[in-house]
């Protein structure tokens, strides 16, 4: 079997070296690492937690924006670990700086 690199499987986050985005896909463990994330864009925020819609079983990333008035986001799971396509590269929309 060939080893898959992050692209093909999807996701973002990298933590101390490990890739977890494969774990959230082979053992569907839906937990994220608590800490400070650096948007693609450059902005950082503080990952509080992950919460469940009331109406749906979505599972939703609860961050708070390092910069301005601190403001409150979230964001589904399955969004904030995906990756974006800049200039014909993928990279993390968010990557994992620290805890």
């Amino acid at each position: 079997m060939a080893r898959r690199s992050f692209s093909e499987v999807g996701h973002a986050v990298v933590l101390r070296g490990l890739p977890i985005e494969i774990m959230y896909y082979k053992n569907m463990i839906k937990k994220l690492p608590l800490g400070k994330y650096e948007h693609y864009k450059g902005k950082q925020y503080e990952v509080i937690g992950v919460a469940k819609h009331s109406e749906t079983p979505e599972e939703l990333v609860v961050y708070r924006a390092l910069y301005g008035d601190n403001g409150l986001w979230v964001r589904p799971l399955k969004m904030f670990l995906e990756t974006v396509e800049i200039e014909g590269k993928k990279i993390p929309r968010f990557k994992f700086i620290e805890n």
